[in-house]
């Protein structure tokens, strides 16, 4: 990379920066337990709106994982959620009514809770419908992966964004709160998929999966982008670029070997397609909150119906990591 993309990369990041500090007006306490954080502590940063409905499992899964603290910003939810959060003892809650739209999507409050909370710790960042997979995670805790990757003088680690859905129509079985919404939602595309590499940002662009051939089949290239980096050893000097598909410096997008190799990595198993979808997506398009005029969230609200049924004869059904290492979306790299 020459010299000027160098130097313009380094400028965006420090506007990125900035943009986070002037929003951090946004963000009004509901509950700021960051006191309790320690040095070694594994933090989780979301943002979320009327998401109570899976916050008792989300909450579950992250602190058996071994999350130690929860840093949660909530865009003005009216379900309750933010009460409950509120109450938990290892949660801190900002609450916005400003516009998600106008936040660049929320990542300006991310990056404002990270600059400010989590330098010099491990950080999962990621949505409430999300649940990180890693290698060896059925034996070993987070904290384990994150010691690795201190030891291997790693700063950054991706997962790809592995949409799931039931076998039969979306709305035929309930979501209730505190369930596992994987004993739903358990089957996935293997395979469907295609990466290019930005050349900006150096990070690999994955798309496909049921969403591109269910409500993208006629404009594949609008698809949702799919390739993540949730995990990062935060320093304040960071900033995501977009949700968490990219971030600077340029450096940590390249969690992957260009050589021909494996690096480690991981899945986010996206638990979105319950039968509270539709309800979802009807607000959030009356909202006009997401990216590109929400044109997702019309491909949804177009191409669902009470019969939506995602599955095919070339669905897999989730066992466990392994079965993804062997399908190739994800891989323990070296790591032993």
């Amino acid at each position: 990379m020459g010299l000027w993309r160098s130097y313009r990369l380094r400028i965006q990041r420090r506007r990125w920066l900035v943009r986070a500090v002037r929003k951090r007006r946004d963000l009004k306490v509901v509950a700021d337990r960051t006191s309790q954080i320690r040095g070694r502590d594994i933090l989780l940063v979301a943002t979320m709106r009327n998401e109570d409905v899976r916050l008792p499992f989300f909450l579950k899964y992250y602190r058996d994982l071994g999350v130690n603290h929860f840093l949660i910003i909530d865009n003005d939810s009216d379900d309750g959620g933010r009460e409950y959060l509120a109450d938990q003892p290892d949660v801190s809650v900002w609450r916005t009514g400003k516009s998600y739209k106008r936040s660049r999507f929320g990542i300006d409050w991310v990056n404002w809770l990270l600059m400010r909370y989590a330098h010099g710790h491990w950080v999962l960042t990621v949505d409430p419908d999300e649940l990180f997979v890693y290698p060896f995670c059925d034996t070993r805790p987070l904290r384990a992966l994150t010691d690795w990757l201190d030891a291997s003088s790693i700063k950054s680690f991706s997962a790809m964004l592995l949409d799931m859905y039931p076998k039969g129509p979306i709305s035929a079985i309930p979501y209730r709160r505190g369930d596992d919404p994987l004993e739903i939602a358990n089957w996935f595309d293997s395979g469907n998929y295609t990466i290019q590499r930005n050349p900006a940002f150096g990070n690999l662009w994955i798309q496909g999966g049921p969403r591109a051939r269910e409500f993208f089949q006629d404009n594949p290239e609008r698809s949702p982008a799919l390739n993540k980096v949730p995990l990062v050893k935060w320093n304040r000097r960071y900033a995501y670029v977009s949700s968490t598909h990219m971030l600077l410096p340029r450096g940590l997008n390249l969690v992957y070997d260009e050589w021909g190799g494996e690096k480690a990595s991981g899945i986010l198993l996206h638990t979105k397609f319950l039968d509270t979808l539709t309800v979802k997506a009807h607000e959030e398009l009356l909202r006009k909150q997401h990216y590109a005029a929400s044109h997702e969230y019309k491909a949804y609200v177009a191409g669902l119906q009470d019969d939506t049924d995602l599955w095919c004869k070339w669905s897999e059904k989730y066992i466990n990591w392994r079965q993804l290492e062997i399908l190739g979306l994800m891989s323990k790299g070296n790591w032993a």
